[in-house]
C-alpha cells in the first residue's frame, strides 16, 4: 500500500494540478509539527479508477510500523540504508481520499522536540525505495547489491535564540545533475504548481527575509509560495531567516 501512495505522489510531481505546502507550528518549548503535504484534488480524474480511489480513505500510516513489518528485509540493507531508515521512524504519512468531493492529499508529518528532527522530512518520500516488492524474476531490492537512489537536495532547520532558518542545499551533485536534465523535459507541465510555506511561533515575528512573505495580523505566522519548479531547479529558492521578539 505505501509504495502505491509514494508511486502516486511521483507521478503528480510532474502533473501542473499537483501543489505543496510546508507547515510548520512551533511551541514555546521548540517542540512541534513540521509538515509536507501534496494536494492533487485536480488530477484525481487522471488516476487509475480502482476500488483504492473509489474509496473513501483518512488514515495515518506510521513509518516506524511500516519499519517493523518489514525488519527482516531491513536486517539485509547495507547497515548505512538501515541508519538511515532508522531516522525516519518518527514520521507519519496521512492519506486523504474522497472522491465524491474529488479530494486527494498526502501529508508526510513529523512531531518533534526540536526542530532539526524535520531535517528528513524530504526523505519521507524515498523511505521504502529499498523495499520494493519483489520483480518478476524473483529477485527483490533487499538481496540486491543496488544502492538506493542518492537524495538530490535536502533542507537544514535551525531554531536557537530566538531565530529560525530554514536551508536547502544540494546533498548529492551528479543526483542534482540528474534531476535537472529530467526538469527541462517536464518545465512546461509544471509552470502552475507552487511550493507554499506557512511556519507558526509562539512569539511575534520581528523580522522576516524573504520580502515577499505575509504575517499574520497576530504577528506570530508567516506565509509565502514559490513557483515549485524553481525550488527544483534553485533549493535555495526557499531559503529564510526568521528573527522572533525576545518576549
Amino acid at each position: 500500500m505505501l509504495q502505491r501512495i509514494i508511486l502516486i505522489v511521483i507521478i503528480a510531481t510532474v502533473l501542473v494540478s499537483c501543489q505543496f505546502s510546508e507547515t510548520m507550528v512551533l511551541n514555546e518549548d521548540g517542540s512541534g509539527r513540521m509538515s509536507i503535504a501534496m494536494d492533487m484534488s485536480e488530477m484525481m480524474s487522471m488516476m487509475p479508477t480502482d476500488d483504492t480511489l473509489e474509496l473513501k480513505t483518512d488514515s495515518i500510516i506510521s513509518f516506524k510500523t511500516f519499519f517493523d513489518e518489514k525488519r527482516d528485509s531491513i536486517a539485509k540493507l547495507p547497515m548505512a540504508e538501515q541508519e538511515r531508515l532508522k531516522l525516519l521512524e518518527k514520521y507519519n504519512m496521512r492519506v486523504l481520499i474522497d472522491p465524491a468531493e474529488k479530494h486527494m492529499e498526502y501529508e508526510i508529518f513529523v512531531d518533534f522536540t526540536s526542530v532539526e528532527e524535520a531535517n528528513n522530512l524530504m526523505d519521507g518520500l524515498n523511505a521504502t525505495e529499498s523495499l520494493k516488492p519483489a520483480t518478476a524474476g524473483g529477485a527483490n531490492n533487499t538481496s540486491s547489491k543496488k544502492k538506493p537512489t542518492p537524495q538530490a537536495t535536502a533542507v537544514q532547520y535551525s531554531y536557537k535564540n530566538n531565530v529560525f532558518s530554514r536551508d536547502g542545499y544540494i546533498k548529492d551533485a551528479e543526483a542534482f545533475a540528474k534531476l535537472n536534465d529530467s526538469i527541462k523535459s517536464l518545465e512546461s507541465f509544471m509552470e502552475g504548481a507552487m511550493y507554499s510555506v506557512k511556519y507558526t511561533f509562539p512569539k511575534k515575528i520581528k523580522s522576516v527575509s524573504i520580502q515577499d512573505a505575509k504575517i499574520s495580523n497576530n504577528g506570530k505566522t508567516v506565509t509565502f509560495q514559490k513557483p515549485f519548479i524553481a525550488y527544483l531547479k534553485n533549493p535555495d529558492e526557499l531559503d529564510l531567516e526568521i528573527v522572533l521578539e525576545e518576549n
